[in-house]
């Protein structure tokens, strides 16, 4: 995800101070990942730089002054231009655990066992997934229906893979 265009498109709403951005990202997409401040200043900084978002007023308080930012004409194209652009599809022709399935054959290891262990590991995901989006609003559905999509086709994948290991295992030892 780009942080940058999130928060861009977080100002589109109106002008807002740096820990503001940071709680409405958190709230929106970081719960899994939150957002450290510095990441958030650091982004506003660049974005400043890049004449994206400008500042829009300062307060004092207790400590540093507080920027409050909005987003410029510049930064609303910006954002425009990437909501735009699909995004390229993962093609997952390299996965580190398509890797350890090849290693464990080359080395004599047990790939049976290595594809068991990671079977069971991604039904154990996606129970907590499922009771996750049982508790939670329409935005945690979606998102963990995204993310149990893609463990259903790796199970499908490690079922497949465990039904040709011994074809895989012939064709990697010529």
């Amino acid at each position: 995800m780009s942080i940058s265009y999130a928060l861009l498109g977080l100002l589109e709403s109106g002008p807002r101070h740096g820990y503001d951005l940071k709680r409405a990202f958190d709230d929106r997409f970081g719960q899994d990942r939150p957002l450290h401040h510095g990441q958030v200043y650091s982004t506003m900084a660049r974005l400043l730089k890049n004449g994206l978002v400008e500042v829009d007023g300062t307060e004092a308080g207790g400590g540093p002054e507080r920027k409050r930012y909005a987003i410029t004409d510049a930064g609303v194209t910006d954002v425009e231009g990437w909501l735009a652009q699909p995004e390229k599809p993962e093609s997952y022709l390299q996965t580190t655990l398509y890797t350890k399935v090849v290693l464990a054959l080359l080395t004599g290891r047990s790939a049976e066992g290595l594809l068991d262990t990671q079977r069971a590991e991604h039904l154990r995901l996606m129970r907590e997934l499922t009771r996750r989006k049982s508790q939670g609003n329409l935005a945690d559905q979606l998102i963990c229906d995204h993310a149990l999509f893609h463990l259903e086709a790796d199970l499908r994948w490690l079922e497949l893979t465990a039904a040709r290991l011994g074809q895989l295992a012939t064709e990697i030892r010529t």
